[in-house]
């Protein structure tokens, strides 16, 4: 596309990951209320994801995880969130970029949103990485909770193909 040409599609994509940074990020703030809860998928490729090597050859194009009982120290910026999971009881950081999500739920309130993740402008993809280098310490958090009964849901099986 030229680029005298307005993209609203990428504007509207824009806008509805807001959606999912803003929820985030109350979360972040003040915690979930009452019984909400967020499934999210990502592109594990997508540039600027960061997670541990084994989490990543267990889900090597995309994930889904689970906000609800056993998560740690949510953070939120304008690019993307960071949150602590516990994967076989150890603590693990991610950090994924927000156009790296492909999919966010809230059973609760029968809410859901599905986005396309476009590769096409490199420099945008550039401050994810350096955003994801600044959060991705997966050491600062080692004393957290060793509880085993955090869970990551694959959700692969039960897609339509």
């Amino acid at each position: 596309m030229s680029e005298d040409t307005l993209r609203y599609d990428k504007m509207v994509e824009d806008a509805l990951r807001g959606v999912v940074r803003e929820a985030l990020a109350v979360t972040a703030r003040d915690g979930l209320f009452g019984d909400h809860h967020f499934y999210i998928t990502f592109r594990t490729q997508f540039p600027g994801v960061a997670m541990a090597d084994h989490i990543l050859a267990r889900h090597p194009d995309e994930m889904t995880i689970v906000l609800q009982h056993q998560f740690w120290d949510l953070e939120v910026t304008d690019t993307l969130f960071r949150v602590t999971l516990s994967f076989s009881g150890k603590p693990e950081v991610l950090v994924v970029p927000l156009a790296a999500v492909t999919g966010f739920a809230d059973p609760s309130a029968k809410f859901g949103l599905q986005f396309q993740a476009v590769e096409d402008d490199d420099e945008e993809y550039e401050e994810y990485e350096s955003d994801a280098e600044d959060h991705s310490d997966p050491a600062k958090d080692a004393d957290q909770p060793d509880d085993s009964t955090g869970k990551v849901v694959a959700l692969d099986a039960f897609r339509k193909k």
